[in-house]
């Protein structure tokens, strides 16, 4: 069932089928789609640039999508894990994180030179020009809006409260369940470099440009041979309701009867937001096993006498 915009979101985190679960292991896949507002146009693209030039709306992390959050064991609330700032939690502890970690994951974590790369790690959503002008040809002004769907993949030890958690015993110890809030303003955004956007545009469909005719091919190497060295990016993500500098306009201008064209850029501020949202799939893709009878009678007399602790939350300092 979907859940609306700042709706609560309650799903168990440990699967009947396993005797133990495996917390370090298992991950929540959230899929959304959110109307995003423009207030400003990306209108006189030369035809030949729509499809390779490239607007990256994301999540630095994906685990800073959730706003607060409340932990639940065997349908009571577990006591300290109301969490009512979570991002700002989540924001802390990805900080520290090791940057090896946040490479070699899909739909987790956007680092800034992986979105140029189209690395498979980043978390958010590619948006073409061509996109965008289909999804606001009916706007007669601005601001428009444009459904955009993303995917978005929190293991559940990026999350500060599980971040010691390893192995759980559910057979012995009883369900876990997280009930969650999405927080819509921890979106950013950035424009892919569109020398190198262009370059994958034409690398995965050049038969295609090859038999539409020289025109197409004509206008990219134009656009290879002539991009101004002057513009740089900014290095940098853009929050979501604030302005940023982005390329509105590329078109060619012919300069003179014989052909000789030019490469003409407009570079505009444009404000990105969020209007709302639907959560229309989460799923707890839960990692564990089996545990033979002996087993699980051995960790029931060891905690028979005595309390079971799990050390939640990993802290590392550094002197």
């Amino acid at each position: 069932m979907p859940a609306l915009f700042d709706k609560e979101i309650l799903i168990s985190i440990s699967d009947t089928d396993h005797d133990v679960t495996q917390i370090q292991n298992s991950f929540l896949l959230i899929v959304l789609t959110a109307n995003v507002q423009f207030d400003n146009k990306f209108d006189g693209y030369e035809e030949s640039y729509k499809d390779g030039t490239v607007l990256f709306i994301e999540l630095k992390s994906a685990s800073q999508v959730i706003r607060e959050y409340t932990i639940y064991h065997r349908g009571r609330t577990i006591d300290g894990t109301l969490k009512n700032d979570s991002t700002t939690e989540q924001f802390i502890y990805n900080t520290v994180k090791p940057r090896s970690e946040k490479n070699n994951r899909k739909h987790i974590h956007s680092l800034y030179e992986n979105i140029h790369k189209y690395d498979t790690s980043v978390c958010g959503t590619y948006v073409t020009i061509r996109e965008i002008e289909e999804a606001i040809k009916d706007y007669v002004s601005v601001p428009y809006t444009m459904p955009i769907r993303f995917r978005l993949s929190i293991p559940l030890d990026d999350i500060l409260i599980f971040s010691g958690f390893t192995d759980y015993s559910n057979s012995l110890f009883g369900d876990l369940k997280i009930k969650f809030k999405i927080n819509p303003n921890v979106f950013v955004f950035a424009q892919v470099n569109p020398i190198i956007s262009m370059v994958k545009y034409y690398t995965l469909n050049k038969t295609d440009l090859m038999a539409s005719g020289p025109d197409k091919l004509r206008n990219i190497d134009l656009l290879f041979r002539n991009w101004s060295l002057g513009y740089q990016n900014t290095k940098q993500f853009t929050q979501m309701g604030c302005t940023a500098d982005l390329i509105t306009k590329i078109s060619i201008e012919q300069i003179t009867d014989s052909g000789l064209k030019n490469l003409m850029c407009s570079i505009n501020t444009v404000t990105l937001s969020i209007k709302n949202y639907v959560v229309t799939e989460v799923t707890a893709n839960m990692s564990g096993c089996k545990a033979t009878d002996d087993s699980l009678q051995r960790v029931r007399d060891f905690y028979a006498n005595r309390p079971f602790v799990v050390p939640s939350q990993r802290v590392e300092a550094w002197s």
